[in-house]
């Protein structure tokens, strides 16, 4: 079996493209759930922590040096606050996750709590075994 007949094999299984479809989705909720956390959530909490702005919020190690232009040295800074934002998206995300996974869960319940009628086969089998006890009590 050539290769290319493997690859496409591979790739063209229901449980590979369901992947791809998920991550593309994911990647795109990821950004709603960014603005959402970005440009929704943080700035009334902003408001309420007396107009702190969490994405600028950091711990400065080593401040800039900006008195030789020649050599400019970047600040070395901890960006806590862009943590507090991205810990809210996850915390956002994986809430929304299990609501998903919560309503298909319920769903499949649904599903199995419904019994599947006997076969026919076994239905037959059964009335023929019923017969025969009446014929031949014991």
């Amino acid at each position: 079996m050539s290769m290319l007949k493997e690859f496409k094999e591979f790739a063209m299984r229901g449980n590979v493209i369901d992947l791809a479809v998920g991550v593309v989705i994911g990647g795109a909720f990821g950004k709603i759930v960014s603005s959402l956390v970005d440009q929704i959530i943080m700035p009334p909490i902003g408001m309420l922590t007396g107009g702190v702005d969490f994405s600028q919020m950091k711990w400065v190690l080593k401040p800039a040096d900006t008195t030789d232009p020649a050599h400019k040295i970047a600040e070395v800074a901890i960006g806590y606050g862009t943590f507090i934002n991205t810990l809210i998206q996850f915390l956002i995300i994986a809430f929304a996750i299990f609501l998903v996974v919560k309503a298909i869960n319920r769903l499949t319940r649904r599903e199995e709590a419904a019994p599947a009628p006997p076969p026919a086969d076994v239905v037959l089998l059964t009335e023929i075994r019923d017969l025969l006890k009446a014929r031949n009590p014991k």
